[in-house]
């Protein structure tokens, strides 16, 4: 999977006022609204048929007209001053490909600006794929950011992909009810405050919903589980990411896509650990 919009790329050796600059050039060419290349109800974790299946036909975008699409699930590990960004690929409940790379980091974490330092290793995972995906879920934020660009909506539409934010506490905004001890499966929209910046045509106003707070588990035998926090990255609106987000849940609290990114993240650094 190689760059779109490379123009757009998080590139080191910028200032903080040019990286925000870049952010808002790269809000203002992200879509907060749905432009799919398959239709959403097809996304679940239920596996297609394989009968007859090439691995060919496994990886094509979009398969055939009654397959899911190709998500592919986007995480991180760590290794001192160097990130492994490890990608997932399923189809339905099915893992296809499974990629990694391991890249210098060039910037300590900075609020707002995760981006420039974990996107330029992720698109360097993303270039090993063979296969195409469909749809990007991310572990970090999407519209739910100060400029309404956060790393699923940077690399989204660096890549011109229909992407995802899945974030496991809230970066900006204000969640329309208390979230604390939610059920499973509940969701209050995440309006726009005044931490959030307008840009280009995308407004920013209690009236806004930049994204949810989608209560994905709970478990009457645990501690309370906090929600998890889904906005739009690019080409999605903030309801149809949510409702994507519960179909790719399984038992567990993170998406199933991002989960398993989790797991191979952590698996692939062992081998560089030895």
């Amino acid at each position: 999977m190689r760059p779109v919009r490379s123009d757009l790329a998080p590139r080191p050796g910028l200032s903080r006022d040019e990286m925000e600059s870049l952010q808002r050039r790269v809000a203002e060419a992200a879509v907060f609204e749905d432009d799919l290349p398959f239709d959403p109800a097809r996304v679940s974790l239920d596996s297609p048929e394989r009968e007859n299946e090439t691995l060919t036909d496994a990886t094509a975008p979009g398969g055939d007209a009654d397959s899911p699409p190709l998500v592919a699930g986007i995480d991180q590990s760590f290794l001192d001053d160097r990130a492994l960004s490890a990608v997932v690929v399923l189809r339905g409940g099915e893992v296809v490909e499974r990629v990694h790379a391991v890249s210098d980091l060039d910037l300590p974490y900075i609020p707002g600006l995760l981006s420039f330092r974990e996107g330029g290793p992720i698109l360097d995972a993303l270039a090993e794929l063979d296969c195409d995906p469909d749809l990007l879920v991310f572990d970090g934020s999407g519209r739910i950011h100060f400029r309404q660009a956060g790393l699923a909506t940077h690399l989204g539409v660096v890549c011109d992909a229909p992407s995802i934010g899945v974030a496991k506490s809230l970066l900006c905004g204000t969640p329309d009810e208390d979230v604390d001890g939610r059920p499973e499966g509940w969701r209050t929209p995440i309006r726009a405050d005044d931490s959030v910046d307008p840009v280009g045509g995308h407004p920013a106003g209690p009236e806004t919903t930049i994204g949810y707070a989608f209560q994905s588990r709970q478990y009457d035998s645990r501690p309370i589980v906090n929600p998890l926090y889904v906005s739009p990255g690019h080409r999605l609106s903030a309801a149809t990411a949510v409702d994507l987000v519960s179909q790719l849940s399984g038992s567990y609290k993170l998406p199933e896509p991002t989960r398993l990114a989790d797991a191979y993240a952590d698996e692939a650094k062992a081998q560089y650990e030895d």
